[in-house]
């Protein structure tokens, strides 16, 4: 599924800033964003996905800001600030009716069913999904980030439940497609 290496430079981010710091994980999530969104750029129809350029600026614009301040923000501030960022460029793809699923949708989809009403309704309500589960991850974060005392295995347990719905609905949705195009 081409949408999961789009999420690449998150996972990798999430896996490296507790052990590396934010600064340098952010630095490697953008960097791999950077190397998708060039060889994005290098295979045919020769565009950026929305995810992965979106994800560069995100990430680059962030470790910069870290590294240059010396801000010394938590992890779960840095977190809010991916998943936020994350949220506005998935909710700005709906706004500009290009829904980011659509591009990796485009890849695994026969070229005669793209303009058809049903491809765009899908990812459209796939990109919703995505969409519901990055504010989820948001509130989650907000509240760890403004209450201390908040348990940190809660606030992460909904993180990753939200991924997980979003991860499963995608799967699902994509395959009720398939067989309603068949």
């Amino acid at each position: 599924m081409g949408i999961l290496l789009g999420f690449l430079p998150f996972i990798a981010f999430s896996l490296l800033d507790e052990r590396l710091g934010p600064t340098k994980a952010l630095a490697i999530g953008a960097a791999i964003a950077l190397v998708l969104s060039i060889r994005a750029w290098r295979q045919p129809p020769h565009s950026i996905k929305i995810l992965e350029g979106g994800t560069t600026i995100l990430m680059g614009g962030l470790a910069l800001y870290t590294a240059l301040s010396g801000a010394a923000l938590s992890l779960v501030a840095v977190r809010l600030c991916v998943d936020a960022g994350l949220l506005l460029i998935v909710l700005v793809s709906m706004a500009i009716k290009q829904p980011f699923t659509i591009q990796y949708a485009r890849q695994e989809v026969d070229p005669k069913y793209w303009n058809s009403p049903g491809f765009l309704r899908t990812n459209y309500v796939i990109t919703g999904a995505w969409a519901a589960a990055f504010a989820v991850m948001v509130v989650a974060e907000a509240v760890m980030a403004a209450d201390a005392d908040f348990p940190r295995a809660v606030g992460f347990g909904v993180v990753i439940a939200a991924l997980l719905a979003a991860l499963g609905f995608t799967i699902w949705r994509s395959r009720r497609a398939r067989s309603m195009a068949e």
